[in-house]
């Protein structure tokens, strides 16, 4: 099975599993394990690495516009350096800071490859949590930020020369939408984080409420980041749309809400299709849209 079918399986007995995090007496938890080999490019430093895995966690409490509060993290390698350590924890606490939240600690272990793991909680507001469920034909689907941060560092980091590899981690460092999904949670219809990309989360969004999508593909904020790494519109569209790991949030909501949302969203939100009914699909500029994102295994 792959990471959706295992998914899929365990759902069934456990009733907490489904959306981005869970909810148990109001406070939402969530955890994810990311590895050298296929999450760290060579370069990656040891403060990127321990920013984007709490970062990945604190993108999942954004995705139920729950608040932020604290963050744990595994820190598991072949041998300890006290060096790359503690560059890991200043960016499990920086990112941490950058959405009002607190590192508290966490566990170390040994792996035959550097390996972390962080678990992330936040708490219900008086908006409640948004799930992947409840979105409706009709409502606007929209997007945070810019994407293909992560498609762009990637190459960046594959260029090899210190001037690349310095702008890779910086755009592996990216915010969690931790006070955009506060700023949904009272209107948004249905969210999720973009872990997968753009095309794996509209399907993934699709299955959950039971409805279909039409994306514009020219309205998707594309990183200008991307422009530098692509060679054709479609090239682009690829990296933004389909590569995933860029952790913006995407939602539905009322027609009506969007303008009034978007002026409270920090990293911004943008229109870029519509819900419609579930026989008419998961399309972009009328044609299917790929299934097609980042799965583990």
């Amino acid at each position: 099975m792959n990471e959706r079918d295992a998914l899929r399986a365990l759902t069934a007995d456990l009733p907490h599993a489904g959306d981005d995090a869970a909810v148990v007496d109001d406070t939402v938890i969530t955890t994810d394990m990311l590895h050298e080999r296929t999450d760290f490019p060579p370069g990656t430093t040891r403060y990127t690495a321990g920013w984007r895995v709490v970062g990945a966690s604190l993108s999942d409490v954004a995705a139920m516009g729950a608040a932020a509060t604290a963050a744990v993290a595994v820190y598991a390698d072949a041998a300890f350096d006290e060096g790359d350590l503690d560059r890991f924890v200043a960016g499990a606490i920086d990112v941490c800071e950058a959405v009002d939240a607190e590192y508290v600690g966490g566990d170390l272990d040994t792996h035959d490859e550097f390996t972390t793991a962080s678990t992330a909680i936040g708490d219900v507001t008086d908006a409640g949590v948004v799930t992947r469920s409840g979105a409706r034909p009709g409502d606007a689907l929209c997007v945070t930020g810019e994407w293909g941060r992560s498609a762009a560092a990637l190459r960046l980091f594959k260029r090899g020369d210190d001037e690349a590899v310095e702008r890779a981690n910086d755009l592996f460092r990216f915010t969690p939408r931790v006070a955009d999904g506060l700023a949904l949670a009272d209107r948004a219809t249905a969210m999720m984080d973009s872990s997968d990309g753009l095309a794996r989360s509209l399907h993934q969004l699709a299955e959950a409420s039971g409805v279909g999508f039409e994306l514009d593909p020219d309205r998707v904020p594309v990183h200008p980041a991307v422009d530098a790494v692509a060679d054709d519109p479609a090239e682009r569209f690829e990296l933004a749309a389909h590569f995933g790991e860029d952790f913006e949030l995407v939602c539905t909501l009322p027609d009506d809400a969007v303008e009034p949302v978007s002026e409270t969203c920090p990293g911004g939100l943008t229109r870029v299709g519509r819900v419609v009914d579930a026989a008419d699909g998961v399309t972009a500029d009328g044609d299917p849209l790929p299934d097609r994102g980042y799965t583990h295994g």
